[in-house]
């Protein structure tokens, strides 16, 4: 079983906006624990997979590890860790997946906090 992991900004950013409805985005998230495989694919860096989890007209970006997502089974991702780093709407969606690049590209993982 894969670790789901939000950022603690993002986490509050999804009860700021969503409010009441924040608990069924959370669980949504959550559900990667058990489909890890699940959500687009949208980019690649050092290794590292950018994928999207769509919600309403909303979008959850988290980053994985690529390799291990890619050739183990799910029963073998258990020390997969899968961490939700930002969200945007469908305008911002191409200016948000710039900005999580280029975070990955200088600082990398350890630049969303």
């Amino acid at each position: 079983m894969a670790k789901v992991e939000i950022t603690e900004t993002l986490f509050q950013e999804i009860e700021k906006k969503f409010k009441q409805e924040a608990v069924k985005i959370i669980d949504l998230m959550q559900t990667l624990e058990q489909l890890p495989k699940k959500g687009k694919l949208l980019g690649t860096v050092g290794g590292l997979v950018i994928k999207e989890l769509k919600y309403g007209s909303f979008r959850f970006y988290f980053i994985t590890d690529g390799f291990k997502l890619k050739c183990l089974k799910d029963e073998e991702l258990t020390d997969l860790l899968i961490r939700f780093v930002r969200m945007s709407s469908k305008k911002q969606q191409q200016e948000t997946i710039d900005e999580i690049k280029q975070i990955l590209r200088v600082i990398g993982p350890k630049g969303f906090a």
